[in-house]
């Protein structure tokens, strides 16, 4: 399957589940992949034969500062969802990191993975 990636999209939201997390702003990342057939605009050269990354991006943007939520699940599920409206039939991956999460240990980065299909 082919495969559209908007990788490393970094956001300042406030986002987490204690009232401190959602006073001060946050850095967090978002990666979306879309699989599908690509084949059509790999030959018709035209935009509408694909998926507009730049509308996967303001998808991403409107969920990440928009209103905050508690949980990490919460944000991908929401990007998946509406990435799925602009994408039906594709399979969409979304990956929320936050590497500044309130751990008590040395850490790189905390990150929530969902895989859903766009339905039709």
């Amino acid at each position: 399957m082919d495969c559209i990636r908007v990788l490393g999209m970094a956001f300042s939201a406030r986002h987490g589940v204690h009232s401190w997390e959602k006073s001060a702003p946050q850095r967090f990342e978002v990666d979306v992949e879309l699989e599908r057939d690509l084949s059509t605009a790999a030959v018709s050269d035209r935009l509408e034969d694909t998926v507009n990354y730049g509308s996967i991006v303001a998808v991403v943007r409107s969920v990440m500062e928009g209103e905050p939520v508690n949980l990490l699940e919460h944000l991908a599920g929401s990007i998946a969802g509406r990435v799925g409206e602009l994408a039906t039939g594709s399979r969409v991956t979304v990956r929320v990191r936050k590497p500044g999460a309130p751990l008590e240990v040395p850490f790189r980065t905390v990150e929530i993975e969902l895989v859903r299909e766009a339905q039709e």
